[in-house]
């Protein structure tokens, strides 16, 4: 799952992390409300993500770092607690 641009789709980076385990899972997440995207609720699961973005599920935060330089891809995700 290589990033376009530099840029992943929001259901594709809950694949990616292991938050979902398939595209239906992560539709039905995102368009309950369930995932915020920079702290608002984002129900658009086609959303591109970009570098720096924050994503919180079920209370945990991860931002987003996609680097698509040399061919390499390179994802780098920040869990961080929320209170």
């Amino acid at each position: 799952m290589k990033p376009r641009d530099n840029t992943i789709k929001l259901s594709q980076f809950l694949k990616l992390m292991g938050i979902v385990p398939t595209g239906g899972q992560a539709k039905l997440l995102i368009q309950g409300g369930d995932v915020l995207l920079n702290g608002v609720v984002e129900t658009r699961r086609g959303r591109r993500l970009v570098r720096g973005d924050q994503v919180t599920v079920e209370g945990q935060t991860f931002e987003v770092n996609l680097d698509n330089s040399q061919d390499q891809e390179v994802l780098t995700v920040f869990p961080e607690q929320t209170g």
